[in-house]
């Protein structure tokens, strides 16, 4: 791999191709095939953000290889996410890891600081209530290990609407707001109603009965009523915390250049 990408730059280097050209070969470069586990060691330059871990289904043997080839090619901030803490203790023995307990994430860093917020301004975190905090966790940490600051306003769900309205000023001046909530999953339609930022609505499997798991918010959440509400899956806490990053990490982008255009001209 490292071969094929010194090859792509001794051509721009000499001229035989641009760096536009240069950059789509590098979005195509191979991932690396562990049998198990199909590593992409290219999806930061693809997307911005290098690959997540999932971790609940793999075994620890599986999570240390993948983390070994991760490491190995130079990536130097690793995400696992749904990650036990039985798995967390076993992967510890063989990569230093930084477990956040309520999120169930797993972090491993090469360098001991955490990333210097790069985003465009604040990412809220708001859930209905203090059971949904797992799941917002999991959207909070993940959004600051993308480079976030994060604000986070819990139990703040519209059975008590004053809670909320009383951080009126962070959730006015947010760049995009996470709304966490179960039962009905009101919160995110209030927020909606409040707000000129985006809005990533996050149901949760939290409540009676009769809210099926999570399902009677999400359908509530889709319902919504509030223009610039958007939904994840039910729990999906990373999810949210992923797309919040991309939006807070926007800029205008720039149509590649067409060589046979430029031929012309």
């Amino acid at each position: 791999m490292n071969t094929q990408v010194k090859q792509i730059l001794e051509a721009v280097e000499r001229g035989e191709m641009t760096s536009e050209e240069a950059l789509l070969k590098l979005k195509a470069a191979p991932f690396e095939d562990l049998g198990y586990a199909k590593v992409d060691h290219h999806r930061s330059i693809r997307q911005g953000v290098p690959e997540v871990i999932y971790g609940a289904g793999k075994t620890s043997e599986q999570i240390i290889g993948i983390m070994s080839s991760m490491i190995g090619n130079g990536q130097e901030r690793i995400l696992i996410t749904r990650l036990s803490e039985e798995a967390f203790a076993e992967v510890s023995l063989a990569h230093a890891l930084m477990y956040h307990k309520e999120a169930h994430i797993g972090v491993y860093s090469a360098k001991s600081l955490s990333p210097v917020p790069s985003g465009i301004g604040k990412v809220v975190v708001a859930t209905g209530g203090t059971s949904d905090i797992p799941v917002a966790e999991e959207a909070a940490v993940t959004a600051e290990c993308f480079g976030n600051e994060v604000v986070r306003l819990y139990d703040v769900g519209v059975a008590g609407l004053h809670r909320l309205l009383s951080h009126k000023e962070e959730i006015m001046s947010a760049s995009v707001i996470i709304a966490i909530a179960g039962m009905e999953g009101a919160l995110a339609s209030v927020i909606g109603g409040l707000a000129d930022c985006p809005v990533i609505a996050v149901p949760t499997s939290v409540g009676y009965g009769a809210s099926f798991e999570g399902l009677s918010a999400l359908l509530s959440m889709l319902n919504s009523c509030a223009s610039g509400v958007s939904v994840v899956n039910i729990d999906n806490g990373f999810g949210a915390g992923y797309l919040a990053s991309m939006i807070n990490h926007m800029e205008a982008k720039k149509p590649l250049s067409d060589p046979e255009t430029e031929a012309k001209s």
